[in-house]
């Protein structure tokens, strides 16, 4: 496992279905259902929607927990949460979901905003703790998916998207080689 690098395991960004970053929250709903139905059934590899914007540049990745999201716009002003709860405070984060109202109204007039709102509008680019490199070493990657439970992390070559590695992907690659171990000898 320490001669891997990502680029031995990730998934180039042509392999995976793709949206435009204009599409509205519909679309997006719509082109998730159609991307699970075909990953279920086994004509696709991939599930996961890569966005892109309007010079078919890829600027993210969406996710159902991405659309709920952008049904309730309040959380792009609210950064603090995982800070917050990791130090104990969670009752501030009880504070700040009553004084942002989230999700005070979930499914109130559900319909008219998801027919305002754009994948851009909620889309959230990939973070420095979401992000390696090609030639990065696994470790830095085991890191990044254990500390910030993240399904996929993007890959990048300078500024550009390049692919995802996948959780599924690296947790396949460490259980082939821990069962090619010879556990009888240590004990």
């Amino acid at each position: 496992m320490e001669k891997l690098r990502v680029h031995d395991l990730m998934v180039p960004a042509d392999k995976f279905p793709k949206i435009s970053n204009r599409s509205s929250f519909y679309e997006a709903l719509t082109a998730l259902e159609i991307a699970q139905e075909k990953f279920l059934s086994g004509e696709a590899e991939q599930r996961i929607l890569l966005v892109e914007d309007d010079d078919h540049k890829i600027v993210g990745k969406l996710s159902p927990v991405d659309l709920l999201r952008g049904l309730e716009t309040s959380y792009s002003r609210v950064v603090a949460e995982k800070t917050l709860t990791r130090f104990g405070f969670s009752n501030i984060w009880k504070t700040l979901q009553e004084d942002y109202n989230l999700w005070g109204n979930p499914f109130h007039d559900l319909c008219r905003k998801a027919a305002k709102v754009q994948v851009k509008d909620f889309l959230k680019g990939p973070s420095e703790e979401q992000s390696v490199e090609a030639d990065d070493p696994m470790a830095k990657c085991f890191h990044l998916f254990v500390m910030n439970r993240h399904d996929s992390l993007f890959v990048l070559e300078g500024e550009e998207i390049i692919g995802l590695l996948r959780f599924s992907d690296v947790y396949l690659e460490v259980t082939r080689v821990m069962k090619e171990c010879n556990f009888e000898s240590i004990l």
